[in-house]
């Protein structure tokens, strides 16, 4: 320890304290010390993969003091953000569904590690922090999560149906397993266009038996889309444990015909790895899926305590085991990028970034209710629209 703490103090001069501290837009929060190095260093994943009909990638992850530091502070402030919109909630801020993604931010944040944004991405309700991860704006998180105008999606679709155009993120789908269909469409498009560009499908565990996910599978091995089908296994499709509901719960197994990966969903350096190697091979060859072992801290929506069908010992465990965040603040702490006081200097800072994201989106009004028309119906077609006694116009639709 002595030696460490003397390396600090001789390696940590004044003049390389500020050579490190020139300001860039990836991390704008980073204090004064703190490591902005590029120069790759090699991790290994916490588990092996697993793999089906296709040989697992190397488990030699190369990244960075930024790439490390960027992860931390894109996880911290995802897992801030849910955790405001469950106060948000109880407050009767928001309304309606809403599904917290806590404890599987690594899967969103080394996805897009991994891939660039003329890749689309296309996912279930439990969408906030795909958003983020997309690069959406905070305050248009909120705004929508609140039902006002300046939403990402002009408050019209809540928490369920975030998108964001320009960043190919397609949403954001409330029916069960309904995306899966569509991702591979997308993945269509990409193909005959020819863009060298692939989809990431997701769906959870409590989808993957769905009979639509299968059909389009079959479809996508047939034409060789490139399309990554990512089943986020959090274990528990709302209240009922995988095997209760899967005879098979090997979900990266089946596609029986098309490769699959199980990754450690809870490794921000696996998921990276893993889904890098899937655009590879899709590119290639056609459809991959991809299972993320990962876990919710929350029930399945608000409205679920999540404790009633597993114990309070079983998500405490998760946490001090697993934690995605806290296995990447360790790995900054060992490789000296970053002292434990500078990462909680941080996560205070993104506290603040996401009250004030907060406080903005109260501000938004709410939709003007002729938005009730808007992206529904072809414009000037004509139509009326009725009152209930069908005698008199309330207005025509524009």
């Amino acid at each position: 320890m002595a030696a460490a703490i003397l390396r600090r103090l001789t390696t940590r001069t004044p003049a390389a304290a500020s050579a490190r501290v020139a300001p860039r837009p990836l991390l704008p929060l980073l204090a004064r010390g703190v490591s902005d190095s590029t120069d790759a260093i090699t991790v290994e994943t916490s588990v092996p993969f697993k793999s089906h009909i296709v040989d697992p990638p190397s488990r030699s992850a190369t990244t960075s003091a930024r790439e490390l530091l960027s992860f931390f502070r894109d996880m911290a402030l995802m897992r801030r953000a849910e955790i405001a919109a469950d106060s948000l909630y109880k407050a009767k801020l928001i309304r309606g569904f809403c599904h917290l993604y806590d404890g599987q931010e690594a899967v969103a944040v080394g996805m897009e590690a991994a891939i660039t944004r003329a890749d689309a991405i296309i996912t279930a309700y439990r969408d906030h922090c795909a958003y983020l991860a997309r690069g959406g704006d905070l305050v248009a998180a909120f705004a929508e999560l609140m039902g006002r105008r300046d939403g990402c999606s002009r408050g019209k679709g809540g928490s369920m149906h975030f998108y964001k155009r320009d960043a190919n993120f397609f949403g954001g789908h409330g029916i069960v397993g309904a995306q899966v269909p569509l991702g591979c469409g997308i993945a269509f498009a990409q193909r005959y266009r020819k863009e060298g560009t692939v989809t990431f499908d997701l769906y959870g565990d409590g989808a993957a038996n769905q009979g639509q996910l299968f059909e389009a599978l079959n479809m996508a091995a047939l034409w060789k889309l490139p399309v990554i089908l990512v089943c986020e296994n959090n274990h528990y499709g709302m209240g009922t444990a995988e095997w209760r509901a899967s005879k098979s719960p090997a979900y990266y197994k089946r596609g029986d015909y098309v490769p699959g990966l199980k990754v450690d969903g809870m490794d921000v350096l696996a998921v990276k790895q893993a889904c890098k190697f899937a655009k590879d091979h899709v590119l290639e060859n056609g459809p991959i899926i991809l299972e993320m072992d990962t876990y919710r801290y929350h029930g399945h929506s608000m409205s679920d305590p999540g404790s009633t069908y597993r114990t309070r010992d079983e998500i405490a465990g998760i946490r001090q085991e697993r934690d995605p965040i806290e296995r990447v603040r360790k790995l900054i702490l060992a490789h000296d990028f970053a002292t434990a006081q500078e990462l909680k200097d941080m996560e205070k800072e993104i506290r603040k970034q996401v009250d004030a994201a907060i406080a903005k989106a109260k501000e938004s009004p709410m939709p003007d209710p002729s938005e009730l028309f808007t992206n529904v119906y072809v414009n000037d077609c004509g139509l009326e629209s009725f009152g209930v006694d069908r005698k008199v116009v309330r207005t025509v639709l524009p």
